[in-house]
């Protein structure tokens, strides 16, 4: 992550950069295993383009701390309340936060989403973007997930695009979330 600090509460090091400071606030976590700055492009778009306040924590969203240390950070940098998402299972960790912690986010944010067994956090809106040809996280995941909370939760489709869209299609991914997000 360019603009990487570190913090460090109780002894875990955790990489974290911060862009923009619109009134928007967008914390992002990069799906796992993933080298380099994943989702740089579109939070700096997001931030410089769109006005958005971004916080990217590059913690490891299977780590058994990682809700905490997510949390940690987010308090760190004096958010109340904001909007959380992720890529693959970055996602799936924002969705375990969005779940004890409704109270703290404004919306969840998804971008590939992963099968697994973690209900949406009541209440809050939810964006999911999937890549239409995405073997990962395919698209049929996100449409299912989408189907239990249809009044709240939307889903777009990124075409020609596997799972590594949000790196392959940086522009058009914060595109689709800078015009979702301009209602908030």
């Amino acid at each position: 992550m360019s603009g990487t600090q570190i913090f460090d509460p109780e002894g875990r090091a955790i990489p974290f950069a911060v862009e923009g400071d619109g009134p928007v606030s967008l914390v992002l976590i990069p799906e796992r295993g993933l080298d380099g700055n994943p989702l740089g492009v579109v939070a700096h778009y997001l931030a410089e383009e769109a006005g958005f306040h971004i916080v990217r924590i590059g913690v490891d969203p299977a780590a058994p701390d990682a809700v905490a240390s997510t949390l940690a950070v987010i308090d760190h940098v004096g958010l109340e309340r904001t909007w959380i998402g992720g890529h693959g299972a970055g996602g799936t960790l924002a969705r375990r936060i969005a779940a004890a912690h409704s109270d703290r986010l404004n919306g969840l944010l998804l971008l590939g989403v992963e099968d697994v067994d973690v209900a949406l956090a009541p209440v809050i809106p939810v964006l999911i973007i999937q890549g239409a040809d995405d073997d990962v996280t395919p698209r049929s995941a996100g449409e299912t997930l989408q189907a239990t909370a249809p009044e709240r939760a939307s889903v777009k489709t990124l075409p020609g695009t596997g799972h590594l869209f949000p790196m392959m299609e940086p522009v058009e991914t914060a595109v689709i979330i800078e015009e979702y997000l301009d209602w908030d």
